[in-house]
């Protein structure tokens, strides 16, 4: 029997509902980031970097972008005969069929993928991550200190805890009581969402559960095992880690990438982060552009002026337009004349000439001001903004809009502009 010491499942199938716009069509792990990347190009080169080989990725929410992004993992070296990258999403029982209901039922759904590799520990991860770290120190923290699971925790700042599963740990680390967003938390050891389980432990865990509705590890899994005495230990991280859950998260998780001194470096050469890079020529910036602390992605064309931006590949920025502050993602087409300010947009829109986004003052979103916000404006996938219009803050664009959208060529700030047919 094949055996492997520890395999990896990454729960890649989150919605990702507070990005908005931007997952309405793709999974929130496919979302692309940092010009030539994807979400889960983070997790899944941490794997290959840290020696792990095989990596069971389970989706579920609009997969078709993720999938065709992994494919037989070449890129990650994951590529194996035995364990690589398998795709995992929920299928077709005899008796029923059942979608993932929470991220610890998805587990459980693939016990048999697991049992196949027999392996001694099973490294759960989250796709919604952007970090580096190396698991195979986390598993020599978990075998020295015996544990049956180890959480990694990294500190916050007390006043953000209650957003946090919170760990409470004796000066060994181990954790003696842990409380899900707590409202007055006692400990600002706040949990990664990363665990190192023995496959025992865990299988035992997820058999005994199996019957609670929307089955979930910091719900249900972990206080299990804590009820049943089993060793539990906090392993503390303290290097960049940073979940891109909402827009302004991801904005500022990108504009960090372009820092004189970036907090999280791209340009490692011990540490590579992988993607699947199709095939592209590479940029080309006209006699009259400016460009100034960007990232540009391969095969993007820039006739303009480009300030403190992540443009994505095969992206057209034209003549006497202005970006700045903004993402663009690949192949997207962006006129003449333009200005842009501050905007995040998805991939395959086309901007047309004279267009003006994140102009006027600043005023709440008036549907989702809790998604919508920061100033920033937010196009979906494959939209279409016509010449000539003016675009305020605070406001999101999905869909082939056209000049009758827009009152007197203006969308004011905080408005949303979803086309009919659109999900939002």
């Amino acid at each position: 029997m094949i055996r492997k010491e520890m395999i990896a499942m990454l729960l890649a199938g989150g919605q990702g509902s507070r990005l908005g716009v931007l997952t309405s069509k793709v999974a929130k792990p496919a979302v692309a980031f940092g010009g030539k990347y994807r979400i889960i190009d983070f997790p899944l080169s941490n794997c290959i970097n840290s020696g792990v080989d095989t990596v069971g990725v389970l989706t579920q929410y609009q997969p078709l972008r993720l999938n065709t992004h992994i494919g037989i993992g070449i890129p990650w070296d994951l590529d194996r005969n035995i364990g690589g990258v398998t795709v995992l999403p929920p299928y077709e029982k005899s008796s029923n069929s059942e979608w993932y209901t929470g991220t610890a039922n998805a587990i459980y759904q693939n016990l048999e993928y697991m049992e196949s590799f027999n392996p001694e520990y099973v490294l759960i991860l989250s796709g919604d991550h952007i970090y580096k770290m190396d698991y195979e120190v986390m598993l020599d923290f978990h075998k020295a200190n015996h544990a049956d699971v180890t959480i990694a925790v990294m500190p916050v700042p007390i006043e953000e805890a209650s957003r946090f599963g919170i760990m409470i740990a004796d000066e060994n680390k181990r954790i003696t009581e842990f409380e899900e967003k707590p409202e007055h938390p006692r400990s600002n050891l706040a949990s990664m969402g990363i665990y190192i389980f023995n496959w025992k432990t865990l299988k035992d865990a997820l058999i005994a559960l199996a019957d609670q509705p929307s089955l979930d590890f910091g719900k249900h899994v972990i206080p299990y095992c804590h009820d049943q005495g089993a060793p539990l230990y906090a392993y503390e991280f303290t290097g960049y880690w940073k979940d891109v859950g909402t827009l302004s998260s991801y904005w500022e998780a990108n504009m960090e990438l372009i820092d004189i001194v970036p907090e999280f470096n791209l340009y490692e050469e011990y540490w590579k982060i992988y993607t699947k890079s199709e095939i592209q020529p590479p940029q080309y910036m006209s006699d009259d552009s400016v460009v100034e602390r960007c990232i540009i992605g391969e095969g993007s064309d820039i006739f303009g002026e480009v300030y403190n931006s992540v443009i994505g590949c095969g992206v057209t920025i034209g003549k006497g337009t202005v970006v700045r502050d903004s993402i663009i993602m690949n192949h997207t087409q962006i006129g003449e004349g333009c200005e842009i300010h501050k905007a995040i947009v998805a991939e395959n829109v086309e901007i047309q000439d004279n267009v003006k986004l994140g102009v006027g003052d600043d005023a709440e979103n008036e549907l989702a001001p809790h998604i919508y916000n920061n100033g920033l404006v937010t196009i979906g996938e494959r939209s279409v903004i016509p010449s000539g219009v003016c675009v305020g803050k605070n406001t999101v664009i999905s869909g082939v809009t056209t000049a009758e959208d827009y009152e007197a060529s203006y969308l004011a700030s905080g408005k949303t502009l979803i086309k009919e047919g659109e999900e939002q």
